[in-house]
């Protein structure tokens, strides 16, 4: 019996030794979208190397044999002090047991062995990416505690983001810059030591956007080499939106990461065709995760920087790209150009977004959206007939469009100043051609009845007449 156990364990050991997390065998640094706009992404998601739920294939046979380790741990631990070493070995097994599934598989917690010894599934890509470093602050200490803590420092003077370092860096570097390129080893909980966020891998530019504002301002104070724990309060973080579904709302995050590389941002223009594809949709689909959130200056950025990698031009200023490239390329700066002229309306800078839409209608002269946005922003500056021309083009693009139908009608009112659309008829008639029904507004009928004048003149008569009698009657 004790042989059995203590053989199941090495072979667990020996198994998660060599399993390997995917996200170690990036060779190439790339500019990565964070866990934000893939809360479901695989590097989280891995399937558990352990005992599996209902619908997943096991690792192995020592997977399913897995719960009763531990059982007979405890049966070998209590028969004689002889087999200390066999003990150790089957205590090491239980210790490898830090990382704990809940009910969802896709949530993972930390769990301390020593609690719950009948722990039935871990699973092998939420272990931790530092485990000589697993302080307790990491593993259990309330956040309310750390953000009193006397031995962390403060990155910000109102508190709410504060670090400690495990692991001093190199003395002899520079810290990173606004505008440097980084590559950091980090991954990040809640307070009830949910993974939320891992990377073996992450690269990104500081100041551009692409991570949340902690992420960004913890590096700037680190130096290459450096390990440190990184506490965020939710202002730095994901805010009052959080991130569905994994981060609630104003929630804070314990991160644990260490800065790998400092470098300066390569030009895009030296970059082959399909990096900047790359690059260039990584920071348009960032773009619109802050759209969606509202937070329209972000998104903004997040598109002009998109626009700036998103180009066929060499470093000599021709273009270095096959036609099939330069087609795709056009292709994203077109809806980068729509979506930036989307968030300058939102912003309301309305000659900016008028620009970004002739900007569209320069490369896609048919783009129904440009056409539109171009149409409405004229019209709102008032300039008609440049206006009308634009939406005439539109609507024979989509006839059907409703939006398009009502911006024409809209404009219709607005040169006739005003007034009753009978009264102007004929004008639209030659400046919209034959088909104009749709964009005219139906004329007022007027109502029935007896007028107001009749009325009037019917209750002076009778008033007369009742001062009349009043007189008549006081003279007799």
């Amino acid at each position: 019996m004790q042989m059995v156990s203590i053989t199941l364990c090495e072979e667990m050991e020996t198994y998660c030794e060599e399993k390997k997390d995917p996200a170690e065998d990036i060779t190439k640094p790339e500019v990565r979208e964070t866990v934000s706009e893939h809360a479901g992404s695989d590097s989280l998601t891995e399937r558990p190397c352990g005992p599996v739920e209902e619908g997943e294939k096991p690792c192995g046979k020592e997977q399913a044999e897995t719960g009763g380790c531990a059982e007979r741990s405890r049966t070998t631990e209590v028969k004689s002090s002889t087999h200390s070493k066999e003990e150790r070995k089957e205590t090491e097994c239980k210790e490898r047991r830090k990382l704990r599934k809940t009910n969802s598989w896709k949530m993972v917690r930390f769990q301390d062995p020593s609690t719950e010894d009948d722990v039935l599934e871990w699973d092998s890509s939420a272990e931790i990416l530092f485990p000589e470093y697993a302080v307790e602050e990491w593993t259990y200490t309330p956040f309310e505690e750390l953000f009193t803590a006397e031995n962390w420092e403060n990155i910000t003077e109102d508190r709410l983001l504060r670090k400690k370092v495990l692991q001093n860096g190199d003395s002899q570097v520079l810290h990173p810059v606004w505008g440097q390129e980084v590559t950091v080893k980090m991954q990040g909980v809640l307070e009830d030591r949910t993974v939320v966020e891992k990377d073996c891998k992450l690269v990104f530019v500081i100041g551009e956007g692409d991570v949340i504002q902690a992420l960004e301002e913890c590096v700037m104070s680190m130096k290459k080499g450096e390990i440190a724990l990184l506490l965020a309060d939710s202002q730095y973080g994901y805010g009052l939106l959080g991130r569905e579904p994994d981060i609630p709302a104003w929630a804070p995050v314990l991160y644990q990461l260490q800065l790998l590389d400092t470098r300066e941002k390569p030009d895009p223009l030296t970059l082959p065709i399909a990096d900047r594809i790359r690059i260039g949709n990584q920071k348009r689909e960032r773009g619109n995760f802050h759209f969606q959130r509202e937070e329209y200056s972000l998104a903004a950025k997040a598109y002009c920087v998109a626009l700036e990698v998103l180009t066929t031009r060499g470093t000599d200023g021709s273009d270095a790209g096959m036609k099939a490239e330069e087609e795709e390329v056009q292709e994203y700066r077109v809806k980068c150009l729509n979506n930036l002229a989307t968030t300058q309306i939102k912003l309301e800078q309305f000659d900016e977004a008028l620009k970004t839409s002739r900007d569209v209608l320069t490369l896609e002269s048919n783009n129904v959206k440009a056409l539109f946005r171009t149409g409405k922003l004229l019209s709102d500056k008032g300039e008609y007939k440049e206006a009308m021309e634009v939406l005439k083009k539109a609507l024979k693009l989509e006839p059907t469009t409703k939006a398009i139908h009502a911006e024409l009608s809209k404009l219709v009112q607005r040169q006739s100043g005003g007034n009753d659309t009978q009264q102007f008829q004929a004008k639209p008639a030659e400046m919209l051609g034959e088909n104009i029904a749709p964009f005219l507004i139906p004329s007022r009928k007027k109502t029935s009845g007896v007028s107001w004048k009749f009325i009037l003149g019917a209750l002076a008569v009778a008033l007369c007449s009742l001062v009349t009698s009043l007189i008549l009657t006081a003279k007799n």
